[in-house]
């Protein structure tokens, strides 16, 4: 059975599983999707009160909040199993029997668990993001589609990276580190807004350390066909999604190495 016919065996009976309860499950993907929506309202709330931001109108916020959150739903699906790292494998010795099985622990870790709560996530991205569309009377051509799909795909990639980063450091510290969730979460509320907005020291942060503005500022700047107010040139704008490439195959390196260093529980 090859890899990928083995993931979806995994992803199968874990939506199985789930939707052994599927009032339990409608009502955690609702739950995701009224929680999230709340922050859109807020943002609405903020504009129709005080008009544009340096420029930014609303429906220029909701585009990056809505293809963000399309993003990190997607990658928030794909590596729960790097989530509970440490709480679930680590800590319980389970990472033994992980090792010990004739397939590769990456992919047994991805196919851990799949929340499929994530979908109101999803949701939530995909109606946010046709509300920008509406609002900036925004013509999707072919263009434009396709750069949004490599847009997600970028993000997906980044946010991956940061999961697969905070398992590999469960090796050293038997916990998921609570801190991680100031890249995870932190960059997720980062990213909803434009960089320009922010103080010169963090967006160097989100451009060059951690490149959340790489997977959605700027490429979004594209779809908008709007020119970067801090100067990155027109060209530069639909490539720079291949940083969450970069960074996920960084990740990968971090995750070889926490794996090198795993001792077991001695029991």
């Amino acid at each position: 059975m090859g890899p990928v016919h083995l993931l979806g065996r995994y992803m199968s009976a874990s939506l199985r599983a789930q939707m052994q309860y599927p009032a339990g499950a409608t009502m955690l993907a609702v739950g995701q999707f009224m929680a999230t929506i709340i922050d859109v309202i807020a943002i609405w709330a903020l504009f129709d009160r005080f008009g544009a931001l340096e420029g930014w109108r609303f429906g220029d916020v909701a585009m990056f909040f809505g293809l963000v959150s399309i993003s990190f739903s997607i990658a928030d699906f794909l590596s729960r199993g790097f989530d509970v790292m440490g709480t679930e494998f680590i800590k319980t010795g389970n990472f033994d029997r992980i090792l010990l099985r004739p397939r590769t622990a990456t992919l047994q870790i991805i196919g851990h668990d799949f929340r499929l709560s994530r979908v109101g996530r999803l949701m939530q991205g995909l109606a946010v993001t046709a509300l920008a569309a509406a609002s900036l009377d925004l013509h999707w051509s072919v263009p434009a589609v396709a750069l949004a799909f490599w847009t997600i795909a970028g993000g997906v990639a980044l946010f991956f990276g940061l999961m697969v980063i905070q398992g590999a450091l469960a090796s050293w510290t038997t916990e998921s580190l609570e801190a991680m969730n100031l890249l995870t979460y932190g960059g997720v509320q980062a990213a909803q807004y434009p960089l320009s907005i922010y103080a010169g020291w963090f967006r160097n942060f989100l451009i060059f350390v951690v490149p959340i503005g790489c997977v959605a500022y700027f490429p979004v700047l594209a779809i908008l066909g709007k020119r970067d107010p801090l100067g990155a040139p027109d060209w530069l704008l639909p490539l720079t999604p291949l940083a969450g490439f970069a960074f996920l195959a960084v990740s990968f390196l971090a995750w070889r190495a926490g794996i090198s260093k795993y001792t077991s529980t001695g029991s």
